[in-house]
């Protein structure tokens, strides 16, 4: 957790390399202090087919997906930190934004917590 899911036009890929994209935003995210260390996930997803608005030809969206309890300023400096970290390297990009969005812990499950020997319920519970 946290989960970055980076939708872009195809053609930001020729304005910079999917990893360099993907790099920054782990980056920026770790920046914030706000997730544990090697805990942010991140992947970009290139779309070939697109509709934007005239004289529009490209776009980078990101769906921040973070465990809820952070106050809105920690979001709002999320979201402005990673923009900010994009922006000088796609100035050419049409539409560039983030959102993020939390989810309730009560509704999370991964593969540690349905171990049945994570008896303390840790998400982090390793085999």
């Amino acid at each position: 957790m946290p989960h970055f899911v980076i939708e872009c036009s195809q053609n930001v890929l020729d304005m910079q390399p999917a990893e360099v994209i993907m790099d920054t935003v782990y980056r920026a995210a770790e920046s914030t202090g706000l997730f544990a260390e090697n805990d942010i996930k991140v992947r970009l997803q290139p779309y070939e087919l697109y509709k934007l608005g005239t004289g529009k030809n490209s776009f980078l969206h990101i769906f921040g997906s973070i465990m809820g309890g952070r106050t809105t300023a920690e979001q709002a400096n999320l979201s402005r930190t990673i923009t900010r970290q994009l922006a000088p390297l796609l100035p050419d990009v049409s539409f560039l934004s983030v959102n993020i969005d939390e989810f309730e812990r009560a509704t999370y499950s991964n593969r540690s917590l349905i171990d049945p020997r994570n008896t303390t319920g840790d998400r982090f519970f390793q085999q």
